[in-house]
């Protein structure tokens, strides 16, 4: 059976505390799963086995069901089986702040397209996009892939910074949307002759007025976040806390003036320089510049300078303010987390202060493993899965 196709969810089990949380997880033809129904309580869950097994694979399929494109921002395409005929679906029963809900995602009727579209649904009525789940589910993750953060490009560092705000507010997708459609629709307009055609200043004022509402929540987000490492921060934790800035134009405009006069002052801009981004080949100017500036609170230096060690920590410990953040605006309920290869270049004494972290929080933390023996330090308080070819077992 495709869990796509299921429409009614069981009434088994309670919220088990305030916890965004997975009590059932269907796949059908995802990946190297050719089928998988997979039950749970809302604590901690451990997958542990080979590389290759499917552990990451199956994170995959849970951060399907948030707003997004998932952890590996993985094409439609290609998240079927490579032995399936191009079809494949995600099925959860999860609850959150909004309480129970059957959600799920996939494809149907793949054969012969190029470009399949996902579909999305909600207690078996479609929604027009995955931005809806994030009324049913909280999702942050953390992946191996991440580690590179700091170092990385300024575009891996907004795409962060935006998925932090995602989590706040689910519609920041949809302004993202606006503003680069009507971007790329300027862009074209750069490759004809007339700089004066009267069409740039409809889509100026479109990215105007969506850039800077995208800007002013992350400064929102950014905020928020810097108060909940104020209160926490501690210079002997194995997790230091991060100082944060923004290094964008609009953000440091409206930190000074008022949106309206911010969405003004960028449209001129905009006009000002369409010679310079039709030389460009691109809007040289916008909320797709903006950096993210992170530093090593306790040693008071930027985080592209500190050890590979120091630099995973300090991600950590991000992603675990996120999660405070999340659950204090969440009234208490803890956001689910995802969390690949966590254990593998920890210590003993960081790997159980992590352990600690997620228990204090009351969270269903996904997290996988080639050793299973590194979760020990959980006992009971875990789920703990054996995964092998894509089978599990407890």
């Amino acid at each position: 059976m495709n869990p796509l196709s299921e429409q009614d969810h069981s009434d088994t089990g309670s919220l088990q505390g305030n916890r965004n949380w997975i009590e059932q997880i269907s796949l059908h033809q995802f990946r190297n799963y050719a089928s998988l129904s997979l039950s749970l309580s809302g604590a901690p869950v451990v997958l542990a086995g080979a590389n290759g097994a499917g552990k990451t694979n199956l994170l995959e399929a849970v951060s399907l069901l948030s707003p997004g494109k998932g952890l590996r921002r993985a094409v439609t395409s290609d998240l079927g089986s490579f032995q399936g005929d191009g079809d494949w679906a995600v099925s959860a029963l999860v609850h959150g702040t909004m309480g129970e809900a059957r959600i799920g995602t996939g494809v149907s009727g793949a054969t012969g397209t190029d470009s399949p579209r996902r579909k999305f649904r909600i207690d078996g009525e479609t929604v027009a996009s995955s931005t809806d789940f994030g009324r049913s589910l909280q999702i942050l993750w953390l992946t191996p892939q991440m580690d590179g953060l700091f170092m990385g490009s300024a575009s891996d560092r907004r795409r962060f910074l935006d998925r932090l705000m995602l989590v706040f507010n689910p519609q920041t997708r949809k302004q993202w949307t606006l503003f680069e459609r009507a971007m790329r629709q300027r862009n074209k307009l750069l490759e004809m002759q007339d700089l004066r055609d009267p069409l740039f200043d409809g889509l100026e004022m479109q990215m105007a007025e969506h850039g800077v509402t995208i800007a002013a929540g992350r400064l929102e987000a950014i905020e928020r976040l810097r108060g909940v490492i104020r209160k926490t921060a501690c210079p002997s934790s194995p997790f230091p806390f991060a100082t944060l800035s923004l290094d964008g134009r609009l953000e440091k405009a409206l930190e000074l003036d008022a949106a309206v006069d911010v969405e003004d002052d960028y449209r001129a801009i905009l006009r000002e320089n369409r010679g310079l981004d039709r030389a460009a080949k691109r809007t040289m100017e916008g909320p797709h510049r903006t950096d993210l500036l992170v530093g090593h609170g306790p040693k008071e230096m930027p985080a592209r300078l500190c050890s590979t060690g120091e630099q995973k920590a300090l991600l950590t410990g991000l992603i675990l303010a996120h999660a405070r953040l999340v659950h204090d605006k969440a009234d208490g309920f803890a956001p689910l987390l995802l969390l690949d290869e966590i254990a593998a270049h920890f210590d003993e004494m960081r790997r159980h202060a992590l352990y600690e972290e997620i228990l204090k929080l009351n969270c269903q933390a996904w997290m996988t493993g080639t050793d299973k023996h590194v979760f020990d330090y959980f006992g009971e308080r875990a789920q703990i899965f054996c995964v092998d070819g894509a089978e599990i077992v407890a």
